[in-house]
Parts: C-alpha cells; structure tokens; sequence
C-alpha cells in the first residue's frame, strides 16, 4: 500500500500527517499529488469523501515550500475558489493544519460580513487565499487586493459553481490571473458547461484523475425510497426519529422556508433540531453546525447549500424530505452519510408530484433505488414498521406511494439525545475528511464552521 512517505512531499508536511495519525493517502491523492508537485495542470472528476481537499493542499504547500517567496501585498501565491462560505473556511482550515510546521499564511474571504478584516489580512500579502467568487469580484471591483501574485489557481466543485449561478464571475476573476499558472480543476460531476469551462481554464493535456465513475452514489450508502402523501411528510419524519438508530440525521428540502418549516415541525414534536441555508447569518450557521456536531441537535435540517462540503462524523442518516429538482443532487445528498469509512442510510421521499425527478435520479445514478419492504429492510429503524406491506413483497405500490400509518401519536422524542435564488456572495461548507488508515482531512474540534474569529470578519488567517 503506498504511503504519504512515498510520494516525496516535504519534511513539514510528513510531520504534520503523522501528527494526525495518517500514513496512507486515499486513491484521488495518490494519483494526483505527484503530477501536482511536478507543476502539472489538473482535472479530478471527485465527489466530496474522497479526500480531494487534501489532494490538492498537500501538493500546493509542498510546492511553496520548495520555492519559498514572499507574496505580493494584497495578493496571494495560491488562489483556491470554492462555492459556499463553509466549505471556503475549512478548505482554509486544512491548509493550515496541514502547513502549521511551515509558517504559511491563509486568508479566507467570503460574503455576508464586514470588508474591513478581510482587507486588513490581504495586505501585506499571504501564501493561500480560499475566497467565494462573488466577494472576491467585490474586493478586485475596489481594487482592495489583486490576483497578479498567484502562481496556482484551484476551482473546486466547478459543477455546484454551475448550478448556484457562478460561471460568469469565475470567468471574470480567470481574467484577474496571470496567464502564466498552475491550474487545478475540480468537479464531480461532468455536464457539457462545465467541459467547456474546464477547456478554458487549464492547459493543453492535464493530468486526469477520476476515482468514481461519474454520477454514481457512495456504495456504503444503503438507500431506501417511501412512497408517502405530500401532507404526510412532516409526520412520517417526526416518526423515524422515535428509532434511536436516528442519532445524527440530515434533513433536506428545496427551499429555505420549507427548512425553517421541517425544522420548527421537528421541534413541535420533540427532536431537536437546526436549519441552514442561504438566509441564515454566518454567526447562526456557525451555531447550527456545532450544536450539530456536539450532538446538541440530532437533525440538521439544509438546502443544497449544504450538500456538498458540509463534513461531520458519523452522520447516520440523510433524509431527503423533498427530491431535488437536479438529479445530481441527491448523489451530493447522500454523500453527507458513509464518509471516512463507515456505513451509513439515505431516505427518500417520494410523494407523487415528484415521481419523474425519482425517474430522473435513477437514469443518472444508473441504479434502481429499492423501495421499503418493513418485513426485510432494517436500516430505516422501528419507525416505518407501522407502514403497510407494500403488495407483499420489496416493490413499489402499484399507486405510486404508501400510506403511513395514522394511529396513536408517537411519545415524545429524547431531546438530550446523546447516543434558492442563486447565492451570488457565497455560502455553504466542507472539510477534509478523516479515515484510518487512509487519509482524507485533518481533524477538527467542535466548534463548527471557523477559526480564529472567522464567523465575525469573513476573513480566516493563522498569521
């Protein structure tokens, strides 16, 4: 099995890995961090769990560390652009903990907060910059930093950049950098767009590293659908949380009012629980994840904002309240379970307005995805056992949906339990990932979405 020792990375960075435990890399970081340090240019067809954080990080600070530099005031050596806010800071997290026996400096920029910090850590100039496009169009429009320094230039999840509306200003900052760089490119899935952007941005005949086919969900996920009235949803999922194997369960819907919904249902009936999405502040984000990953909460309940990037251990469950209109959704969903190795379930439910964007993940997905059989199936827990028996045998009701069951009302859940207009500014979330042997991230206290008094001033830096 080949070892993080065997790829040549830096003295710095070896130690920084064995103080976190890790020794063997993951398949996407052994086939991409040797072309990486030899400065070729990259495109990796990755989903999130696949340890691409470090895939990339790892190369890049070996590669500063071998050219040791200053960087240019109100500039960066390295630019990193991510979708979403939360994934910016803890790409921004990695970097440090993987760099903290070099001295590298990390800045991350992103909207909905104060420009001043931001401003403030950019100026003498740092190694690594994570930034959301639409802030960081703000900062280069005011002329209050510039690109002109960056040797490296990293996109990841070009196809969530596609989806939340992003293309035109990636576009716009890819003319902020020098021509003259080091491209890698990030996506997990590969729609006609994003190959066009991909053409644009990198240089003739990359290095191409793909660790799962295209489109293709976790293979530890074990994924169910329940048929069930569109009414009956709120009660059906207050139902699975009677099933104490519901311990760490994310909970997603389409818009942001049906998060604050579900979540408020959630509490009525005596789970606690959190939202997230676009609207929340950076600071009621930051609280929602860490009561979350404490174990405060046992239901977070998200938009897409948080499909992707959004990584805390040992979530047992992904519901999917609501079926996401674009099918490759539901792959990011379900990958928030079964991450660093361990098993996990995902629960769809299907009402009947929603029978073709089930058609439509299965196509994609290339997979039927089994319906419940209460006599066979025992990841969904006790809850769905009062559900009738689907025909008799695993398959779907001929009517296209199942009816739960209305009688008593379920006890009240263990509160201490223990055991979307397009975001032009930037939000959302994920972190390395964590898995032993193999390695996909650094590890992270509980205290959720930033660093060093990141959720106050938009900006991170371990200066």
């Amino acid at each position: 099995m080949t070892q993080f020792t065997d790829l040549g990375l830096a003295k710095p960075l070896l130690k920084a890995l064995a103080d976190e435990g890790y020794a063997n890399p993951t398949p996407i970081q052994a086939q991409a961090i040797p072309g990486v340090m030899s400065g070729q240019d990259l495109l990796g067809i990755a989903q999130t769990g696949t340890g691409k954080t470090a895939a990339f990080a790892l190369p890049i600070l070996h590669r500063l560390a071998e050219n040791k530099k200053p960087a240019p005031r109100r500039s960066a050596r390295c630019l990193v652009l991510a979708p979403t806010r939360e994934l910016a800071t803890q790409i921004g997290e990695s970097f440090k903990t993987y760099g903290k026996h070099m001295g590298v400096t990390v800045a991350v920029i992103f909207g909905g907060v104060k420009y001043g910090g931001q401003m403030r850590a950019m100026a003498p100039g740092v190694d690594i910059l994570v930034a959301t496009p639409g802030r960081l169009l703000d900062h280069l429009g005011e002329k209050s930093m510039t690109l002109e320094g960056v040797e490296i230039f990293v996109l990841d999840e070009a196809d969530q950049m596609l989806d939340m509306g992003f293309i035109v200003p990636i576009r716009k900052i890819i003319k902020f950098v020098p021509r003259v760089r080091q491209n890698l490119f990030f996506s997990a899935t590969w729609p006609t767009e994003i190959e066009k952007l991909a053409a644009e941005i990198l240089n003739p005949n990359p290095l191409k590293v793909s660790v799962t086919p295209q489109a293709t969900t976790v293979e530890k996920v074990n994924q169910r659908v329940l048929f069930v009235e569109q009414q009956r949803k709120r009660a059906l999922l207050a139902e699975l949380f009677d099933d104490a194997g519901f311990k760490r369960v994310i909970v997603f819907t389409r818009t942001k009012r049906g998060a604050d919904r579900v979540a408020r249902g959630l509490e009525q009936a005596g789970v606690d629980a959190a939202s997230i999405h676009g609207d929340k502040s950076q600071g009621q984000r930051e609280r929602a994840l860490a009561a979350f990953k404490s174990g405060e909460v046992r239901a977070l309940v998200a938009t897409d904002i948080a499909a992707r990037g959004i990584d805390i251990d040992a979530v047992t469950h992904v519901v999917q309240f609501e079926l996401p209109n674009v099918p490759e959704a539901y792959v990011h969903r379900i990958g928030r379970t079964a991450r660093a190795g361990a098993d996990g379930s995902a629960v769809a439910f299907c009402a009947d307005d929603e029978r073709n964007l089930l058609k439509d993940i299965e196509r994609v997905t290339r997979q039927r995805i089994p319906s419940f059989d209460r006599r066979n199936d025992k990841h969904l827990g006790a809850a769905t056992a009062a559900m009738p028996d689907p025909g008799g045998k695993p398959e779907r009701p001929p009517q296209g949906r199942s009816q739960p069951h209305r009688g008593q009302h379920a006890p009240k859940r263990n509160r201490n339990h223990t055991d979307a207009k397009p975001v032009s500014r930037g939000e959302g979330g994920g972190r390395p990932q964590e898995a032993r042997p193999a390695f996909k991230g650094p590890s992270r206290g509980r205290g959720g979405g930033s660093s060093s008094g990141s959720g106050r001033t938009g900006v991170w830096s371990n200066r």
